[in-house]
Parts: structure tokens; C-alpha cells; sequence
């Protein structure tokens, strides 16, 4: 990190092992070692999550069903079961619990832990991830990886690094060279799009993106080319906040060319479609306003929105209203073509409160 006289966190983030195929695969021995898809069947449907075995044929979450097939023909598909990863993901939750109150959870099955003053006093951050990691073994049968580094950013990519069972620490020394070393591609917040856009630049790993200035980045990459420039840098002093609420989820997708005929629109508004219902499920959050956004290939964006009395919660119902709202514009705008579609749900049920803004660092010891 490049101002050292900043003081540190211990960040850990815990990401739990192909969750949701996992838990299927702990509570019904006749699926362990094989290619577990949940949700869909070999005619239709979604894939929610996928484990390791059927990963290994190209299996994916939120890919069409019958795609996962055809690259598996031994897949076995079975119906989700969100009640049962939800007190599975209590069951983790209480284990965090007993070490730390900063826990700021994204979803079921992961959850960023700032462990630098902690209810058992240990401390190394480390020894903290490796117990918690025992502690999720032995109460669930199941394996979690971790990252464990000075903020939110290094930690999350970190825990990536070794799945499953993973645990990888990139202390304050390593930081510079992990980011100067780690490809453009792997940067958290960088899609396909952006990275291809980086790559056409020049910029194809840390050490070349650190070569850029903020007014450059910014020039090219607007707002988000000043999250490029700290980032790269190891600057990251977003708290993990326990009272986190998220205020909305969606998808969206740059096509590599311009889509004009309405078939070709709702085609590819499925797949989205298909991905936000999926992070929806895996964040246990129904949205009543639905928003879609169209970019056309002048750059002119419109989003539209509509506000429902109860949320959305089955695919078919974003999918009909996504499909209405589309069809309320006027067919002439599309005639330029569009360049970027994306759908967000936001409005959750029970939604309260604010994002807190504020956080402290502390000092530590990894």
C-alpha cells in the first residue's frame, strides 16, 4: 500500500464452496463426487449453482439448464432448496458471530469480517480464518475458502485464489506486488467489457494499469477510472458495515453489435433476466420496482421503471414485466440500435434504513 503512514485492518473474507450444489451434496450422500446442478432440468430452466464436479465440464450458475446438459450429459438436476441454505447460512452466521459484530454479509453464502479488535482477542487474522474455517467443517460438513488482507478489495480477491477449502493471507508487505502482478481480468469491478477495453489500452495486469494517472483513467473510464487508481494502489477504506443494506440488484450486458429487431431484444434480455433472478435468489431479495435500461449506440441512455404493490419473486414475472416495460418504448427509438441492455430489481421487502457512510481503521498485527 502506498501510504504507509495509513494504519491497518484485518480484513477475512469467508466464501463458502459451491454453496448451494455443496449443501445438496452434504444432506444426500447418492450425489457426492458427482456433477450437481440446482435448479432447472434437461428441457428448461436456470442453473442456480453448480458444484465443482459438474464445473469441471463448463457448467456454470445462471446458465440455461439445457446448455448444462448438453456439456454434461451425467448431470443430475435437483429443485432448490432456499429454506435449507438459508439456516445453513444462520448456522455460518453464528460462527462469525462468536469472533467479531463487523460482519457485512453479500449474500447466503459470503460475508466480509473485520477481525482487527476481536471477542477472543487472538491476534492473528490468519489463525481467526483458519478457525472459523474448522468451526464451518465440523458444525456444517462444509468447506469455505478465505482471503484475509488490510481491506475489503485484496480480501475478496484473495479468497478466490485457492478454491475450494482455500485460504490465502496477502499481508501489508505483499499487497504492492499481488496488485502490481494480478491480471486486469481478476480485478474485482472489472467485466468483460472493461477488461477488453483495458487490454485495447495497453493495460493488462496491475503494474500496467498503476502506470496511468487518475485524469487518464477518469478520461476513459469516467467515475470508475478513480476507483482503478486507488484500488491499484491498495486504497480501500470502505468499513466492513454490519448494517449494510443493499438497495438494489441487476445485470446488464454490452453486445459487440447493435441489436434493432424486437426478437433480438427479448432474446437477449432472457439471459439477463436469468442472471438477476439469480442473484436475487442468492441474496434472498424481492424487489418491487423493476428498472430497464437501454444504451443505444449514439451512447444515449434511457432507464425505465415501474413500481409493483408486491415484489417479484419468480422468474416469470421479472421476465413479463421486463418484457413490458421494453415494449411501452417506441419501437422508432430502437431503429439507431442498442448497444447495452441491463434490468435491476431495487425496493426490497422489508428495506430499511440507509448505507452508513463511515468507518474507522485500526491498527493490527497479521
Amino acid at each position: 500500500m502506498e501510504k504507509a503512514s495509513k494504519t491497518l485492518r484485518k480484513i477475512i473474507h469467508v466464501d463458502m464452496d459451491a454453496f448451494f450444489a455443496s449443501v445438496e451434496q452434504n444432506d444426500n450422500p447418492e450425489l457426492r463426487g458427482k456433477p450437481v446442478a440446482v435448479g432447472g432440468s434437461r428441457e428448461r430452466g436456470v442453473v442456480a449453482a453448480a458444484s465443482y464436479e459438474a464445473r469441471k465440464f463448463g457448467v456454470r450458475s445462471a446458465m440455461p439448464s439445457a446448455l448444462a446438459y448438453r456439456k454434461c450429459p451425467e448431470i443430475i438436476f435437483v429443485k432448490p432448496r432456499f429454506e435449507r441454505y438459508k439456516e445453513v447460512s444462520m448456522q455460518i452466521r453464528s460462527i462469525f458471530e462468536s469472533y467479531t459484530d463487523l460482519i457485512e454479509p453479500l449474500s447466503l453464502d459470503e460475508a466480509f469480517l473485520d477481525v482487527t479488535h476481536n471477542k477472543k482477542a487472538m491476534a492473528s487474522a490468519t489463525l481467526i480464518a483458519k478457525a472459523i474455517k474448522q468451526e464451518i467443517k465440523a458444525k456444517t460438513g462444509l468447506t469455505a475458502s478465505a482471503g484475509i488482507s488490510i481491506n475489503k478489495f485484496i480480501a475478496k480477491i484473495a479468497s478466490d485464489y485457492h478454491k475450494p477449502d482455500g485460504l490465502t493471507l496477502v499481508g501489508p508487505e505483499k499487497v504492492t506486488l499481488f496488485l502490481e502482478q494480478l491480471p486486469i481480468e481478476k480485478f474485482f469491478g472489472v467485466g468483460k467489457v472493461t477488461a477488453q477495453k483495458m487490454k485495447n489500452l495497453g493495460i493488462v495486469d496491475g503494474k500496467s494499469l498503476k502506470a496511468w494517472s487518475k485524469e487518464a483513467l477518469m478520461a476513459n473510464f469516467g467515475k470508475s477510472g478513480a476507483f482503478y487508481y486507488n484500488i491499484v494502489r491498495g486504497n480501500d477504506e470502505r468499513p466492513v458495515n454490519p448494517n449494510r443494506i443493499r438497495k438494489s440488484l441487476g445485470a446488464e450486458n454490452t453486445f459487440d453489435h447493435d441489436l434493432k429487431e424486437p426478437t433480438d431484444l427479448k432474446m437477449a434480455l432472457d439471459s439477463i433476466i436469468l442472471t438477476v433472478y439469480n442473484r436475487l435468489k442468492k441474496a434472498d431479495k424481492w424487489g418491487k420496482t423493476l428498472t430497464l435500461k437501454v444504451k443505444f449506440s449514439d451512447f444515449r441512455q434511457i432507464t425505465r421503471s415501474q413500481t409493483y404493490e408486491k415484489p417479484l419473486a419468480t422468474l416469470e414475472d421479472i421476465a413479463q414485466h421486463t418484457f413490458s416495460i421494453l415494449d411501452n418504448i417506441d419501437p422508432a427509438d430502437f431503429e439507431i440500435g442498442v448497444r447495452l441492455l441491463g434490468v435491476t430489481l431495487s425496493n426490497f421487502e422489508g428495506e430499511q434504513g440507509e448505507l452508513a457512510k463511515a468507518g474507522q481503521q485500526l491498527t493490527l498485527n497479521f
